[in-house]
């Protein structure tokens, strides 16, 4: 039996073995939370930290004004703050955090938070590795009297998503990296511009945070959650206990141990750890760790807001859009989504066929048209021609993703397989400690991966979402796309509503006529999700963008 498919077995097995390598069952209070990405970063916002699992672990850990629900919009966090529009044009947003608020280390949240996340995230400031400036580009000013609870964001434009700023994940605590950096008034370096300040500032924000298993410093990861981290142990285990100092409702179970992937996890630990009792919520991409979790789980496998895709490096061996569309002329995008999605959800499933807008909108079909039946199916001609033309000689393209995953496994070996024929050499090139920033270094030529490069959970539903991954500037276009028209489209688009129009109708068709001739990227489809839940648990509810099944985990029960 191959491992991948004994690990499912084994996954449908909840008994407890007290002599296991995992060791005992996990106390009564305790809910074991299985994750399909890396926590290697306190910091969301970062380029890797926004492609690993570190949102889905800690979304109730670092909150915000807002936290994404199943609908794939911003929902407001009252429990942390209040933030309202004011009248007038453009926007101006009001921030005010709960009087109550306090990190675990007992330093209150003050607006400092929100300054140094408009630096981080703006583009204004040189040195941070943000993944994504989509909407904190349009942030002019914060106006922020250090230590207090009130803000004031000045925006340049009537920002239609102005609810996801300062959200769930983005906000870290500005008192310790002040701590760690001697920078005592974040807010006047910030305010002042000072380069050296500023500099050692970006320097924290991109790597103080690291987290590593056994090695971690919980002076610098206080929470404002209703969760906080207690431990992260040399098994990989990140263990979550209430936070004595949140003020809303408490958590209602007590311990949140979170297993999620890396160089730690494997097929055999995670068989050890479900055989002992220790998991409960799975949380992962359906089909990477075979058929299903079988007898002793509850499933659902359905489509999440993020797009499975080939993110395209416009450097080396792909540099030139005649090689790009090479590859996307063998890639048999039509077969992939029925091969790959059809045993998962029974039925055959639907390739996408935009880079912007999600199937199932008003604005999908018309977009999806600008493609028609072109790259659906392999033309080993136009591939040949297209290498020629090129005249980049032999195509060898190594696809990058985090492995183990048996269906993005399968996904490469058939996109190889079709491409032979045409004297394009495919290779998997994925590795259990692959990060999207090995694109950025060339170590791999492409990366199979969900919107932005996630590994494992993201998405969410406004179509500037994924725009993020093609605006030159982001940290998340990781493979270094640059057209102008195509910013401009994006940062248009971010001020109009998503709701139908002839405006929002026009630019998402022009672009999509702009991408599929420039191949940045090849949509495949909707990544499928599959949720399992252990009997005895309940309130664990589906969230199809980045957030995962996290979103709610302070609601999650235990019932035994």
């Amino acid at each position: 039996m191959p491992a991948l498919i004994a690990l499912v077995v084994l996954l449908g097995v909840a008994t407890a073995c007290g002599d296991d390598a995992a060791g005992p069952a996990h106390p009564a209070d305790t809910i074991g939370y299985v994750v399909d990405a890396p926590v290697s970063t306190y910091n969301a916002g970062t380029v890797d930290g926004a492609a690993s699992g570190a949102r889905q672990a800690l979304v109730r850990v670092l909150p915000g004004f807002s936290y994404p629900a199943p609908s794939g919009r911003a929902l407001p966090d009252t429990d942390f703050g209040i933030a309202a529009a004011e009248p007038g044009s453009p926007r101006t947003i009001g921030y005010r955090i709960n009087p109550a608020a306090v990190y675990s280390d007992g330093a209150s949240v003050t607006c400092d938070d929100l300054v140094l996340a408009w630096a981080a995230h703006s583009g204004r400031f040189p040195g941070f590795d943000a993944a994504d400036r989509t909407g904190w580009s349009d942030i002019d000013s914060v106006d922020c009297r250090p230590g207090a609870k009130d803000a004031t964001a000045h925006l340049r434009s009537d920002l239609a998503d102005w609810r996801s700023l300062f959200g769930a994940t983005s906000l870290m605590p500005a008192h310790v990296v002040a701590r760690a950096t001697g920078v005592d008034d974040i807010v006047g370096a910030v305010q002042r511009g000072d380069q050296r300040e500023l500099g050692a500032i970006a320097r924290f924000w991109n790597t103080g945070w690291k987290l590593a298993p056994g090695r971690v410093d919980l002076s610098l990861l206080p929470s404002a959650g209703p969760y906080r981290i207690a431990s992260y142990g040399a098994d990989g285990k990140l263990v979550l206990v209430a936070n004595e100092r949140w003020w809303g409702d408490p958590p209602r179970t007590e311990t949140i141990a979170v297993f999620a992937r890396g160089a730690t996890f494997d097929e055999r630990a995670l068989a050890e750890r479900t055989d002992a009792g220790q998991v409960d919520v799975v949380d992962i991409g359906a089909g990477a760790l075979g058929d299903g979790v079988g007898a002793g789980f509850t499933s659902t496998t359905t489509p999440a807001m993020n797009t499975e895709q080939l993110i395209l490096r416009t450097e080396g061996a792909l540099a030139s859009a005649g090689a790009r569309r090479a590859l996307a002329s063998c890639v048999p995008r039509r077969d992939l989504a029925d091969r790959i999605l059809t045993p998962l959800y029974g039925k055959s499933g639907a390739s996408l066929d935009t880079h912007l807008q999600l199937p199932g909108t008003a604005l999908y079909p018309r977009t999806a048209a600008v493609v028609g039946d072109r790259f659906a199916v392999p033309d080993i001609g136009a591939a040949r021609s297209a290498v020629a033309d090129a005249g980049v000689g032999a195509l060898t393209v190594r696809i990058g993703y985090l492995a183990p995953d048996a269906r993005r496994a399968r996904t490469v070996s058939q996109i190889a397989a079709a491409c032979r024929p045409a004297g394009i050499t495919v290779v998997d090139a994925g590795s259990r400690l692959f990060t999207p920033s090995a694109l950025r270094a060339g170590t791999v030529d492409a990366v199979l991966g969900g919107t932005s490069a996630t590994s494992g959970a993201g998405g969410a539903a406004p179509a500037t979402v994924r725009g993020a991954g093609l605006r030159s500037g982001n940290g998340a276009n990781i493979g270094g796309y640059a057209n102008d028209r195509i910013d401009a489209i994006v940062d248009r688009l971010a001020t109009l509503p998503d709701e139908v129009g002839a405006e929002q109708s026009d630019l998402s068709t022009e672009a999509e006529r702009i991408l599929w001739q420039d191949l940045p990227s090849i949509p495949l489809f909707l990544q499928p999700r599959t949720i399992a839940v252990a009997s005895g648990i309940s309130e664990v509810r589906a969230n199809p963008t980045w957030a995962g099944a996290g979103w709610n985990m302070d609601r999650w029960t235990l019932h035994r």
